[in-house]
């Protein structure tokens, strides 16, 4: 599947965008395990989440087919899994593989994870060196999936200092230790999204937090509970930066998660510049909530400060995007994350945006982007789904036709998208192989 993009136009009206990827495999997860029913509402229904739910259903977990983004688990308790009849193919989902690899490393089971091609290339030591601390023995094919995670090991909790801010090491680190005996904590060199930490509270199960180390106590239990999970931010972002680029847009982004380890994308916009106005805020279900106002402004170049970026990772390209079209250089540096996502983001940015007439110099952790004329041209999105959406935003600056190639993985974290860009007013054209 590849997008055709005409120039120009503006975004405007009033969208509500997916639910929130990172929290819809956390909400089956946790639901999963806890004792109890648990329903979910807004959850987010792209293959990435879907491949969770269907990992736990392979273990035994009743959980009902989503309907507009509900459904309900028949949790089965911190010890009921049940041993997956097969291996379990979590297709291009990076959380799914990472944080099941911390929940399963303290089953009485042996468990395999695999995926897709772009994830059997994704590193796992990251989430494999802490586990093994803890004392799982886990497998994998030269640090990357599949996973062969032998059940029935004795867990203890460690103190992990993380190496690099994720959110998914910390996360798989304190699933582990739900099963581990004593306590588990993880320190952060810089904050991270903290999702896990909320919702394992909102199940009723202790977490502490204090100067940067998250900890827990092993053998609680988690008791069902009624989750209402808010638009994505990540998903959000391309619209955010579609509205701040295009002249007459004015756009509303309605109940977007607006978590303070998830909101680097508009403090970097603003700081280039960005119109975007925080409204109705309040909170839901213990997560942070509001409309968001944006409006087309001028944009300048920035240094994207250093805190920002942990907190914007999966925003980033969008970002980039801002920045081709802003007045002077914007210069990201400590991303180095982003070389290891679906595709290695800061190559993927660096090639779509030299395509399109924009002068850029990739460095090891980041890129640097002078901002120009977009021209068309025909972009590789190496199957990640945040490369095609960042650039389908850059035709409204363009002075050409856009094409963007293989866009089937849209859908793993944006189901929909092309109809809603429509809606906006974004020129769209979506066309089979």
């Amino acid at each position: 599947m590849h997008f055709y993009l005409d120039p120009g136009g503006s975004l405007t009206g009033r969208i509500r965008v997916p639910g929130d990827k990172s929290m819809s495999h956390r909400a089956i997860m946790l639901g999963s395990i806890a004792e109890g029913r648990t329903t979910v509402d807004g959850f987010l229904e792209g293959e990435d989440a879907l491949a969770t739910l269907s990992a736990f259903r392979e273990m035994g977990v009743e959980i009902t087919d989503p309907q507009s983004g509900r459904l309900t688990i028949e949790g089965v308790g911190l010890r009921g899994l049940k041993p997956p009849a097969r291996v379990m193919d979590v297709g291009n989902s990076g959380t799914s593989i990472r944080l099941m690899a911390g929940l399963l490393a303290g089953q009485p089971f042996d468990s395999i994870l695999t995926g897709d091609q772009s994830l059997l290339r994704r590193p796992m030591a990251r989430v494999i060196t802490p586990l093994s601390q803890m004392g799982a023995l886990i497998s994998s094919h030269e640090g990357c999936p599949p996973l062969e995670i032998q059940g029935g090991r004795a867990l203890g909790g460690i103190h992990y200092d993380m190496p690099v801010a994720s959110a998914q090491v910390k996360s798989s680190v304190l699933l582990a230790g739900l099963f581990a005996e004593g306590r588990t904590s993880v320190t952060e060199p810089a904050p991270t999204r903290d999702h896990t930490e909320r919702m394992l509270t909102g199940f009723g199960y202790a977490v502490d937090r204090e100067q940067g180390v998250i900890s827990l106590e092993g053998g609680g239990s988690l008791k069902g509970t009624d989750i209402d999970i808010p638009a994505d931010i990540s998903s959000a972002a391309f619209f955010l930066v579609g509205a701040s680029i295009a002249p007459g847009s004015d756009l509303i982004l309605e109940h977007v998660g607006i978590n303070p380890t998830r909101d680097g994308v508009i403090t970097i916009l603003r700081a280039m510049g960005a119109d975007i106005e925080v409204v109705n805020e309040r909170q839901v279900g213990g997560e942070p909530v509001a409309d968001l106002r944006v409006r087309h402004a001028p944009l300048k170049g920035i240094e994207i400060p250093f805190e920002a970026v942990p907190l914007a990772i999966d925003e980033l390209p969008a970002v980039l995007i801002a920045a081709a079209c802003a007045e002077g250089v914007t210069v990201l540096r400590g991303a180095e994350e982003l070389r290891v996502k679906e595709s290695d983001r800061i190559a993927s940015m660096a090639e779509g945006l030299s395509q399109l007439g924009i002068e850029n110099t990739m460095q090891p952790d980041g890129i640097e982007v002078v901002g120009g004329d977009l021209s068309g041209g025909v972009i590789t999105t190496h199957r990640d789904h945040r490369i095609a959406m960042s650039f389908s935003m850059a035709a409204l600056r363009a002075s050409d036709r856009i094409k963007v190639s293989d866009c089937a993985h849209v859908a793993t974290s944006f189901p929909g998208f092309a109809d809603l860009a429509l809606q906006t007013g974004l020129r769209l054209e979506v066309a089979e192989e």
